[in-house]
């Protein structure tokens, strides 16, 4: 666990903000899209987070927590791009990184219905993100570059608590919601 901690925390501390898009114009709307979630800390840990307690939690929340946090994320992208103001958006992005660390850290069980609305509820925002930062990316390609990234993180998150799990005992999961706790908190103290 120190060693994933030790790894993660240099890893975070060096993503920056200034990489977090691809320029559509050269690169296209799908790949802008692809890239935002992928080149921030902030969102990796997060996504990857949503995969990891879907995982602990197990059952149909290691379906229902992924796409109840993709489909919020949707919302929160058409929310932006209709000129609706989400307040606190960054703040509440770094906040969603701290809460789904520790809900992993603290082995938290809730009733389904209750995980799939935190991770809803959080994806809101980084959906509005994602709509501020769209540039001049087109929406609908832009849109499926973000999903299929995202999707890919809570898979990510999702085999990995998963192996954890089944290989390592609830210890270790709990031991990679620690270090994206530890990782979301390096966030908050650098911004």
């Amino acid at each position: 666990m120190r060693r994933l901690a030790f790894t993660l925390i240099p890893a975070v501390l060096a993503a920056g903000p200034a990489f977090a898009h691809l320029d559509p114009g050269a690169h296209g709307s799908f790949a802008a899209g692809l890239s935002h979630p992928v080149f921030g800390a902030d969102h990796i840990l997060a996504m990857v987070a949503v995969g990891l307690w879907a995982a602990s939690l197990g059952g149909r929340a290691f379906v229902a927590l992924p796409v109840g946090f993709v489909g919020a994320m949707a919302l929160g992208f058409l929310l932006s791009l209709a000129g609706l103001p989400l307040p606190m958006v960054e703040p509440m992005i770094l906040v969603s990184v701290l809460v789904l660390g520790v809900l992993v850290a603290a082995a938290a069980r809730v009733p389904l219905s209750a995980a799939v609305a935190i991770t809803a509820a959080l994806g809101v925002f980084h959906g509005h993100a994602h709509g501020t930062e769209i540039g001049g990316a087109g929406a609908l390609a832009y849109l499926a570059g973000f999903v299929a990234a995202t999707t890919a993180l809570h898979a990510l998150g999702a085999t990995a608590g998963w192996a954890l799990g089944r290989f390592g005992g609830a210890l270790l999961t709990r031991g990679a919601g620690l270090a994206v706790a530890i990782g979301g908190s390096a966030l908050v103290m650098a911004g």
